[in-house]
């Protein structure tokens, strides 16, 4: 009885190993599903082949190695980091720090004005909130009446 619940466990934890691999793996017939949710012939086939490569006792790695070997890297989902693949992993942090670098120089900009601050240095004393509203209003130019911003540009 004990060996029987042995191979039953030993059957479960292929079959969970096996299902989470083919999660992974890319089906080469259909391009847009896993070889896990794919009925294709291919797939089939793979999934036979993991299963197998599994019962060999080859661990998750080797797996995944001889399949980008037999059948190129495209086959599996996460592509692996390197020189080829560093703007692919790179470009939503690049993105992202683009985007919020020039939200903080607009920031920047609205809050430091060259004209305000020479004032307060020639005063040697702050303008007041209203003293700086109404210099703005007078040194800042009128938009130009051809040449609309665009709407995120505005304050």
């Amino acid at each position: 009885m004990a060996s029987e619940d042995d191979a039953v466990k030993k059957t479960m934890i292929v079959d969970a190993r096996a299902r989470n691999i083919s999660h992974n793996v890319r089906c080469t017939e259909c391009g847009s599903q896993s070889i896990e949710d794919s009925q294709a012939d291919i797939a089939i086939l793979l999934r036979k082949l993991i299963r197998d490569e599994i019962r060999a006792g080859k661990s998750d790695k080797e797996i995944y190695k001889k399949l980008e070997d037999d059948f190129g890297e495209t086959v599996l989902y996460t592509p692996k980091f390197d020189m080829q693949t560093a703007a692919l992993w790179l470009s939503p942090v690049l993105i992202a720090a683009a985007a919020a670098g020039g939200w903080a120089y607009k920031k920047h900009k609205q809050k430091t004005n060259v004209h305000i601050m020479a004032l307060d240095l020639v005063r040697g004393v702050s303008l007041t909130p209203k003293e700086k509203e109404t210099m703005l209003d007078i040194l800042t130019p009128p938009p130009s009446q051809g040449a609309r911003t665009p709407f995120w540009w505005r304050r």
